[in-house]
């Protein structure tokens, strides 16, 4: 590597494409500027950068900052910290690590590849904390709709903030029959939503079971969220549609959340590595590596 580059590994959790770049050995921060740079690059394509630094605390391996694709800061990403624990791993021989997170300290065990846990926090459920842009004393479920007064085509959704702002919309039927991609737009930068939200559609299938599908905010579509799955777990266990152990199938495949005792939601899924390589700081293109 150049004394300009910092090395990079591309993975994916569930198909959410993550990017893990670590910057440890610098003190550069990424702008929203050079995040949207490195994400039109082919090579780099990615949902979620997870930006590496030195920890601010010396009992913690890091602090992770997240950037989505449209660089724009994100509070949280359960796939990308699975993806981080996972290149940890890799690095160093541990299992278990804590990060730094602006959603607070993070903590990941990563016995195996197929199967890494995340302490994802607590959730919150006051509206001041979502935030919402106007009281409800009630958030497991809130006036908005989309379509028709009389025939709303989505309504009442649960919110929740798990890192980052959640509106789930219960469904009855297959979360492929509504169109996300023309929907999930307008319900993010909703008015309601003063730092707009994750938009996931929800069914749930049995006590311990729900299908999901998510518009994340500002990265589109995804295969997988791993916040939405434990905002989707914790709002069904909230309203005694579920127990607070549930599988969450995405598009790209299964997540166990459980809700414990003490409040914590803990993720557990797996990560796939795709590649590795260096980063060149000054182009933001792939640097050459030396043999």
């Amino acid at each position: 590597m150049t004394a300009n580059s910092v090395p990079f590994r591309k993975m994916n959790g569930l198909g959410n494409e993550i990017l893990v770049v670590d910057l440890r050995a610098t003190q550069r921060v990424l702008t929203s500027a050079e995040v949207e740079t490195i994400a039109r690059n082919p090579r780099f394509k990615f949902d979620q950068l997870m930006a590496l630094h030195q920890p601010r605390s010396g009992a913690t391996d890091g602090l992770v900052r997240i950037y989505n694709a449209d660089g724009s800061e994100s509070g949280a990403c359960g796939n990308g910290m699975r993806c981080v624990a996972w290149a940890e791993r890799l690095k160093t021989g541990k299992t278990s690590f804590v990060f730094e997170t602006a959603a607070g300290n993070l903590a990941s065990q990563a016995p195996a590849l197929a199967a890494i846990s995340v302490d994802m926090g607590a959730p919150r459920f006051g509206w001041q904390d979502i935030p919402l842009a106007e009281p409800f004393n009630d958030t497991r479920h809130i006036e908005l709709q989309i379509g028709p007064i009389d025939k709303p085509v989505l309504h009442s959704p649960s919110v929740v903030n798990v890192g980052n702002p959640h509106a789930i919309f219960w469904v009855d039927n297959d979360p492929n029959a509504y169109d996300l991609a023309r929907l999930g737009p307008m319900l993010e930068n909703h008015p309601i939503f003063p730092e707009r939200a994750n938009i996931s559609l929800a069914r749930v299938t049995s006590p311990d079971a729900l299908t999901l599908r998510t518009w994340e905010r500002g990265a589109g579509l995804t295969k997988a969220c791993g916040s939405a799955a434990c905002a989707a777990a914790v709002s069904a266990a909230r309203i005694k549609l579920t127990g607070r152990t549930v599988t969450v199938t995405l598009p790209g495949g299964k997540l166990l959340v459980e809700w414990t005792p003490g409040d914590r939601i803990v993720m557990t899924g797996p990560a796939e590595d795709e590649y590795a390589g260096a980063l060149d700081l000054a182009t933001l293109t792939e640097a050459a590596v030396a043999q």
